[in-house]
């Protein structure tokens, strides 16, 4: 556990060195039961704050047939969540629930931010905005 701890910290400061509006580090997925977790660190290298952020993830098996998804906001979305400010960093774990049994443990996940919304309302396209780095 602490090594998994100490590799999700690695890729946060790896973070550091990519430059784009709002970078999002995804480690591998972690399969437990019916659930699968879907790590996310997030840094926002915008100047202002990013006040919302809403993702969906895509759990595929060996053969790519999607076994699972959810869409999330990870930033904000809702009165009284925080956004996230200039330079500043945190986690997000997605739980993607299977409505079967999975048959495997080589599962692939997917993330397509969708929205993301800065301070005062300012909306950003996601798809120029955000890069997202496997690891």
């Amino acid at each position: 556990m602490i090594k998994k701890c100490l590799i999700f910290v690695g890729m946060v400061v790896f973070v550091f060195g990519v430059d784009a509006g709002l970078i999002v580090v995804m480690p591998t997925a972690v399969v437990s039961g019916q659930k699968v977790i879907v790590p996310l660190a997030l840094k926002n290298d915008f100047t202002e704050t990013i006040a919302s952020a809403r993702a969906a993830v895509f759990v595929s098996d060996d053969q790519g047939k999607v076994v699972g998804q959810a869409t999330r906001w990870v930033i904000g979305g809702a009165p009284g969540k925080p956004g996230l400010d200039p330079k500043a960093t945190n986690a997000f774990h997605f739980v993607v629930t299977s409505s079967k049994p999975l048959e495997s443990t080589n599962l692939t996940a997917k993330v397509v931010f969708t929205r993301l919304v800065l301070e005062g309302g300012k909306s950003v396209d996601p798809k120029k905005n955000v890069v997202i780095k496997e690891k």
